[in-house]
């Protein structure tokens, strides 16, 4: 019992889990949405994968910051065949309808993609 214990607590930080800013976004107001990962389409956050332009990320060790409704990751990414590692923090935009995704140096405002059924 106790060694299945250990191995599900060893294992539980390498599963993949919904984060609140799941959700399909816009790169820019004319975003096709039904296109995610390049250029003119959506980014995508799903069960802690960050899918940007020809890159993912894992988002990691999450951690709530003080005083604000956001969240600041470790993002362990890869694409166009270079890995690498980043923080960057993540917080819902002030009207609710995306998110603001912050960079070391840069911030952006994505709008979250409509359903189509809700169009």
């Amino acid at each position: 019992m106790r060694r299945a214990l250990a191995l599900a607590l060893a294992l539980l930080p390498g599963l993949a889990l919904a984060t609140p800013y799941d959700g399909t976004y816009r790169q820019n107001a004319n975003a096709d949405c039904g296109l995610v990962g390049v250029d003119g389409g959506a980014l995508k956050i799903e069960d802690g994968i960050f899918y940007g332009v020809e890159s993912q990320c894992r988002m990691t060790r999450p951690v709530n910051v003080v005083n604000m409704d956001a969240t600041l990751y470790t993002m362990v990414c890869s694409g166009e065949g270079t890995n690498w590692t980043e923080r960057a923090m993540v917080m819902d935009s002030a009207g609710g309808d995306g998110i603001i995704m912050v960079w070391n140096g840069y911030a952006f405002r994505y709008d979250r993609c409509v359903p189509p059924d809700q169009e």
